[in-house]
């Protein structure tokens, strides 16, 4: 197939890798003409240009840029395709994504590969990204079954899990597992921060090892991206946020009236629980 890639960033260019060494032809689209150069050269894409029209024989598009960009390269995209091009995107908000674009492209879905790293850009790209990961798609009522069937076998050439929900499930979802922690992460880097002893501050940096760099690295990573899940999942994280510092709340009471006993149960609990989230 001849499948485009907008936004040769970390997602977009390690899809391009991946679906190449299929036999795929490869265009891809960045803002950049030098990005453009490293994602041919690299071997991400057969094809690239700062131009839209390159995508204009793309029989399936990835949009692949930053959520803010998502709506906005669409409605110039559009201009470029025949109709019958199959539109997807990868952001991690969907419910605002779908309501705008399903009207203006019959042949769109939602989706979110649930696959990362702390670095960015095209230089940050991999091979087998996606393996055994996590990859949410969106369809609505009005959503074409072949479009849907197009993308998944896309998916899974991937070597991707496929999950199905509804946009506002997959916001409400991804706010625990996915925003949330970032705002936790980055939370806890900046109230290390506010130690007023320079000497105590210094020594926490330097004793800091893999339970701070597990439960910081979120924290560290895309500030652009932390700021984009916010804004396009507000709520869904404004609630997530304000039921994580309930909890907080309650162990700060727990541990001001040394009642051992109930914090050690409730450890317990999320001891056990935690194999529900990661395996």
């Amino acid at each position: 197939m001849n499948i485009g890639i907008l936004g040769l960033g970390l997602i977009g260019g390690s899809l391009g890798f991946d679906l190449r060494s299929q036999g795929h032809h490869i265009l891809g689209v960045s803002r950049r003409e030098s990005t453009c150069e490293k994602a041919v050269a690299l071997g991400s894409v057969d094809q690239a240009s700062v131009d839209l029209s390159l995508l204009a024989t793309a029989e399936v598009v990835f949009i692949c840029t930053p959520l803010a960009l998502i709506v906005p390269q669409l409605e110039q995209l559009i201009a470029h395709l025949p109709v019958t091009t199959v539109v997807t995107d990868v952001g991690s908000a969907k419910a605002e994504i779908v309501k705008a674009i399903s009207p203006q492209w019959r042949n769109f879905i939602g989706g979110h590969p649930m696959a990362g790293r702390t670095e960015s850009g095209i230089e940050a790209a991999q091979r087998h990204l996606f393996v055994g990961k996590p990859y949410v798609l969106t369809p609505i009522t009005t959503t074409p079954t072949t479009a849907i069937t197009i993308v998944e076998d896309i998916v899974r050439s991937l070597g991707a899990t496929i999950y199905h929900c509804q946009p506002e499930q997959h916001d409400y979802a991804v706010s625990w597992i996915s925003h949330l922690p970032v705002m936790v992460s980055s939370s806890l880097i900046a109230a290390c921060l506010s130690e007023t002893d320079p000497d105590v501050l210094q020594l926490a940096q330097k004793l800091a090892s893999s339970g701070f760099r597990d439960t910081s690295r979120v924290g560290g990573g895309n500030s652009e991206l932390g700021v984009m899940m916010a804004r396009y999942n507000r709520q869904a994280l404004l609630r997530s946020l304000q039921q994580y510092r309930h909890h907080l709340d309650e162990l700060t009471n727990i541990i001001e009236q040394e009642n051992w006993a109930v914090l050690e149960e409730k450890l317990k609990l999320t001891h056990q629980a935690r194999r529900n989230f990661v395996k």
